[in-house]
């Protein structure tokens, strides 16, 4: 059986775990997706270099964070992680932002309410 593809989302709300949690169950409990979860920045380098996050092969962060923003943590992750793919999220929809993002590296930039079947065909390549 082929690894689940781990999948970081980083979001300083806390009820995005429960929706990405909802969203996937069923992809989770057939082994296609892995969800780690980190509410900063800050802890999601930390869950990156402490190997709690390694295997990660796409990193989905809001932009709009209390200390590290996203667009920090992309320039980050970049530096550190320049294999794994970055989507920023973000609850606006803001031409300069997104143009921002896509300039650093990101691989795409999603608004919310995130689509999440989208998401997982695009992001994740689960049909």
């Amino acid at each position: 059986m082929p690894q689940p593809l781990r999948v970081l989302v980083v979001d300083d709300e806390t009820d995005v775990q429960f929706l990405f949690t909802q969203k996937f169950r069923r992809e989770v409990r057939q082994g296609l997706l892995e969800l780690v979860f980190a509410e900063s920045g800050e802890e999601a380098l930390e869950k990156l270099r402490g190997g709690e996050a390694a295997d990660v092969v796409v990193l989905l962060s809001d932009i709009n964070m209390p200390g590290m923003s996203g667009l920090d943590l992309l320039a980050e992750v970049q530096g550190e992680f320049p294999d794994l793919d970055v989507y920023m999220v973000t609850a606006y929809d803001d031409g300069e932002l997104k143009t921002t993002a896509l300039q650093g590296g990101a691989r795409g930039y999603l608004t919310k309410p995130i689509d999440f079947s989208t998401l997982k065909e695009e992001v994740f390549g689960i049909e």
